[in-house]
């Protein structure tokens, strides 16, 4: 007698049909489900690297230039996708105002505090503050679009939070030694901007959910960098009237393609299609991989020191994404 490959139970007579099309629609879904965690992953892992790489771009360019560029290479890589889908319906004044704020925090705000964070801390420091926006998106999913958080998914934004903790407490050190006094105030600073890119990077996935039950995640993407284009526009230009160009290198040229192509195209349209299929508090948690990768570049790449405390933050950090990624039980398909 046939049996359900997925769940184990005999399928027989008039039903054998249906349970066949049941037990391929959960795998179906499994594997929709699947990719939708690899894109979260990749995307916020791709956001990790470029927050740790542009520490050594702040020092090459000015943090309004910087980010105004970005936003003018991202915009020439996809003209196409702001036209709108044939079966796409027209943006209602809603739509058009959740565009205009996705980008405003998303894009702008985060951005400049992002930047200018990273340029007064160390790129680890980074990834220990921004460790904490899956508990953020969690707390705006609950409050704003209503989402029920399961047990799973609050242990494993439990698991970020004592990730932040350990981080915390073990503080990290620049290359070459201890942080030196003159530098602690800045740090300060740094760090209370980069908490202000945790809500801001909050608000993005939880606004952007919203939007992808309307709007296609490239247009999307090219919508929201657009609006980025025209904020930054007034302070890039200004910036770009008195800089030098001359004096960036031929390698900060390369980061800075890197950069933007990475935060202004690919992230985005990875996080987009993820979120069709996956609820903002759950994907929010994909978020640890940002500091993850913010810290492994920050130590491999420009040289800063990971402590023993810090790895167990990490590990801890990646059992939370196993909590909340996990399949369930299933329901068994016969009473």
């Amino acid at each position: 007698m046939p049996i359900c490959l997925d769940c184990g139970k005999p399928l027989h007579g008039s039903g054998m049909m249906q349970g066949f099309n049941i037990c391929a629609n959960i795998v179906t879904t499994s594997t929709r489900n699947l990719s939708a965690y690899l894109m979260l992953a990749l995307s916020m892992s791709l956001v990790g690297s470029y927050v740790a790489l542009s520490k050594p771009l702040v020092a090459a360019l000015p943090v309004f230039l910087l980010a105004w560029l970005r936003f003018g290479i991202g915009g020439l890589a996809m003209p196409h996708w702001l036209r709108k889908p044939a079966g796409e319906p027209p943006m209602s004044p809603a739509v058009r105002k959740l565009v205009f704020l996705e980008s405003l925090l998303g894009n702008f705000l985060f951005s400049l505090c992002m930047l200018y964070g990273v340029s007064m801390t160390s790129a680890v420091a980074a990834g220990v503050i921004m460790a904490g926006i899956p508990a953020v998106v969690a707390l705006l999913s609950w409050l704003f679009l209503r989402e029920r958080i399961g047990a799973r998914v609050w242990a494993a934004i439990a698991c970020a939070a004592l990730g932040i903790a350990l981080l915390a407490l073990s503080r990290p050190e620049l290359p070459g030694g201890a942080m030196a006094p003159s530098a602690h105030g800045n740090a300060m600073w740094g760090n209370l901007l980069l908490l202000g890119a945790v809500v801001c990077e909050a608000a993005y996935a939880v606004i952007g959910k919203k939007l992808t039950g309307t709007l296609s995640p490239k247009r999307i993407t090219a919508l929201i960098n657009l609006w980025g284009f025209v904020l930054m526009t007034p302070f890039g230009l200004y910036v770009a009237l008195q800089f030098d160009f001359h004096a960036v290198s031929s390698g900060s040229w390369a980061l800075l393609l890197f950069y933007s192509l990475a935060a202004s195209v690919a992230t985005v349209w990875l996080w987009m299609t993820g979120l069709k299929t996956v609820p903002a508090a759950k994907a929010g948690v994909f978020t640890v991989m940002l500091p993850i990768t913010s810290a492994v570049i920050g130590v491999l790449v420009l040289g800063e020191t990971l402590r023993g405390l810090q790895l167990l933050a990490f590990a801890i950090a990646l059992l939370g994404l196993l909590l909340a990624t996990l399949p369930g039980r299933k329901s068994p398909l016969h009473e």
